[in-house]
């Protein structure tokens, strides 16, 4: 294999904000992997909060470059084992993009996208939410009226979230998922959940630090919505940890390190019988497009990543009103712009 990579500042169509913090733009790192004429392609962004940046991620491609080149590439599997694991463990982000590329490589040699070479059917997809994210009320009303969806996401974490939701369920009825963002305490999120239910909120994402998996026992039992994580759920040694503190997981590639361990996360947390649902970041449509190949794995998606920049770097899997269309074309059927 080749390997080559590609920089980027993704413009937001909105500034985006969460609980700690906001931002207009997003850095984004591009990995290509090319063979035989065929190149594959992985994605992950710039993120303080979990470390990382473009500087030290192209810093440690360009260590591993040599090793990379010179490894007999057979399949992502075997790449993420005995590869991309050992050199790249505590280095998530990087790991994925390269993951991302390999399984993109793979499907693209191999003649077939990735949900056809696992024999997945596409067929009822579940549908991505749309994100409101933290501005606001009057903004984040004005957020949602421009932007009819099946389903939406709204971004919590302020001195006046159930205002928020108040405020916004009175210009629609579709149905609410909230993230918090680990901004709220056991007692808040069980107090909320009784209000947010009769609101018409479905579930509670990450509403607490991503460590505190035994006060998230207390939340479950009590609270009277399902709660789902996401910060708490990282790698796939976390993934029993949720299953007893959690109703359910959304899997974010950049952190768990690529489709890989992501299909195998899933695939264990649909076996305990908890929930599944695939996540983003602020991303374009490399990243979408790879997490989208997991879609038949789970319940729930949210992948608007790419729909909330103001203009794409890539072309492949789309979203139309909620509805994910995955292309016909090898990998993970992603083309750079």
């Amino acid at each position: 294999m080749k390997v080559s990579s590609h920089h980027y500042t993704l413009e937001m169509q909105h500034p985006f904000g969460i609980s700690r913090s906001v931002h207009s733009f997003q850095n984004t790192f591009i990995v290509e992997l090319s063979q035989d004429g065929k190149s594959g392609y992985g994605e992950a962004t710039q993120n303080t909060y979990y470390g990382f940046s473009l500087e030290n991620m192209q810093q440690k491609l360009d260590t591993l470059k040599p090793l990379i080149e010179a490894y007999p590439f057979t399949t992502p599997e075997d790449f993420w084992d005995h590869f991309l694991y050992p050199h790249l463990k505590d280095f998530r982000f990087l790991m994925a993009a390269l993951d991302e590329a390999a399984n993109d490589l793979y499907g693209k040699l191999q003649g077939k996208a990735l949900w056809q070479l696992w024999n997945y059917s596409i067929d009822n997809l579940p549908l991505s939410t749309y994100t409101i994210a933290i501005d606001s009320i009057e903004v984040m009303k004005q957020k949602l009226l421009e932007k009819p969806w099946p389903v939406y996401k709204i971004k919590l974490g302020t001195e006046h979230d159930i205002e928020i939701v108040k405020s916004l369920r009175s210009i629609t009825d579709k149905p609410f998922r909230i993230d918090a963002n680990t901004a709220w305490t056991a007692e808040q999120t069980i107090k909320n959940s009784l209000i947010l239910k009769d609101l018409g909120v479905e579930f509670i994402e990450q509403p607490m630090a991503y460590d505190q998996y035994e006060a998230m026992k207390y939340v479950k039992e009590h609270s009277a919505l399902p709660v789902i994580a996401d910060e708490s759920i990282r790698t796939e040694d976390d993934v029993k940890k949720c299953i007893e503190s959690f109703d359910g997981i959304n899997v974010k590639l950049v952190k768990a390190g690529g489709i890989t361990p992501a299909r195998r996360m899933l695939t264990e947390a649909r076996s305990k019988g908890i929930k599944t649902m695939i996540g983003c970041m602020t991303e374009s449509s490399v990243g979408i497009s790879a997490a989208a190949q997991l879609l038949p794995l789970c319940d729930f998606s949210d992948l608007d990543g790419a729909i909330l920049l103001k203009k794409d770097i890539a072309a492949g899997a789309t979203l139309e009103d909620g509805k994910i269309s995955l292309p016909n074309l090898p990998g993970t059927g992603v083309a750079l712009l």
